[in-house]
């Protein structure tokens, strides 16, 4: 079992930033999928940002102004947002997976909230 505790979020005018954190606890190894999941009311949760094998993708709506990274040695993961917008706001989430033969074993945090005013 692997835990994922977010933190960072909060309110903030538009054009600020923030730095969201990912702190992974219990079974750590290694993880086939890293990434941060936002949803806002009313809509369905999408992908914002995933560290891939051979480099990072983001969603359209957020490349140029978010940025994920990692820190293995502190089994943590951020998400620096900058430039952001109301439309940024949302329940913000942090997800890594682990594919077993057929199986993917998908792990979630509790989300933290982020809140752009305008």
């Amino acid at each position: 079992q692997v835990q994922l505790v977010e933190s960072g979020g909060g309110l903030v005018q538009a054009g600020g930033s923030l730095t969201l954190s990912c702190a992974a606890s219990g079974t750590i190894g290694s993880f086939d999928a890293q990434d941060w999941y936002r949803q806002a009311p009313g809509k369905q949760r999408e992908l914002v940002a995933a560290i891939l094998s051979g480099g990072t993708k983001y969603a359209d709506s957020v490349k140029g102004r978010f940025s994920i990274s990692r820190d293995s040695a502190k089994y943590t993961m951020y998400l620096q947002m900058n430039s952001l917008k109301p439309e940024d706001t949302a329940m913000y989430y942090c997800h890594v997976s682990r594919v077993r033969g057929r199986t993917t074993y998908d792990y979630w945090g509790q989300g933290t909230q982020v809140t752009v005013s305008s």
